[in-house]
């Protein structure tokens, strides 16, 4: 196959197809803006009680309201990073569509990120956006805004190109099980657990928090929270989380792009 030449007003164009798309479904994403107002409330009772039972008033070195925005802004890049991209390879597979997107001058990897590029630039706007302003209000404050959210957005950019690494990843499996609804549900369980979306990592036994420090998911969620939370961070601390959230960007992107090339042999259409 002839080498793909990169073009940006290609990927542009997908780009800008895909926020002409969101626009059209704004009203799902004011309905995820009032389902994360009603989370906020859910975790702000719930972690008000466990705090209230406490005798002191930080737990794993977090305050209750360094938890309650770490767990909501942490739903929130859920929603801002979720592109459902593992369901459309799973349904492209089983269809035969897969080959229609492979045949196209563009790599396909490339190409659907970008397919999905919109989405997330519409999804930061109409409801990651709304929900940080909720959660900064609504908290009196509590997050110190200077030069950490610079490096929050730009921690927040690798992070999802991590998360795509990983769903590209897992939706190539389908390519061998054609059928992909349990493997996803399994990779949700396991990234939501190990990233510190569901829990903090800062809660976690000092053993297992270990452990998960070594793995990619981490770089998800937990450091461009603990980048946008954490005061006490300095400019060497922000590009030495940033670094390693790096690294894992350029070991997820070369792992998933071995593992698509090396299962493309395996592609089948209607038996051929």
């Amino acid at each position: 196959m002839s080498k793909i030449k990169f073009s940006s007003k290609r990927y542009w164009a997908l780009t800008r197809g895909g926020i002409m798309e969101g626009l059209s479904f704004r009203t799902s994403y004011f309905i995820t803006i009032i389902g994360n107002f009603l989370y906020l409330i859910v975790i702000y009772f719930l972690w008000k009680a466990i705090y209230a039972s406490s005798p002191s008033k930080t737990v794993g070195g977090m305050t209750f309201y360094d938890t309650l925005i770490y767990l909501v802004l942490a739903a929130a890049l859920f929603n801002l990073m979720n592109s459902f991209l593992i369901f459309e390879m799973g349904r492209d597979i089983q269809s035969g569509k897969i080959i229609l997107n492979l045949l196209k001058p563009m790599d396909f990897q490339v190409y659907m990120f970008f397919q999905k590029s919109g989405g997330f630039v519409i999804s930061f706007l109409m409801t990651f956006l709304p929900t940080f302003l909720l959660v900064y209000f609504f908290t009196k404050g509590s997050i110190d805004l200077g030069v950490n959210l610079l490096y929050f957005i730009i921690s927040i950019f690798i992070a999802m190109v991590i998360n795509y690494c990983i769903d590209l990843f897992v939706g190539t499996i389908a390519l061998y099980t054609h059928s992909i609804w349990g493997i996803n549900i399994m990779k949700e369980v396991v990234v939501l657990l190990l990233s510190g979306a569901t829990v903090p990592l800062a809660f976690f036994p000092e053993t297992l928090r270990t452990v998960v420090n070594y793995l990619p998911f981490q770089a998800i969620y937990n450091t461009p929270l603990h980048i946008l939370t954490d005061s006490t961070l300095v400019t060497k601390n922000y590009f030495w989380l940033l670094g390693l959230q790096l690294m894992w960007a350029i070991i997820m992107i070369a792992f998933s792009r071995c593992f698509w090339k090396f299962s493309q042999k395996v592609i089948t259409v209607n038996g051929g």
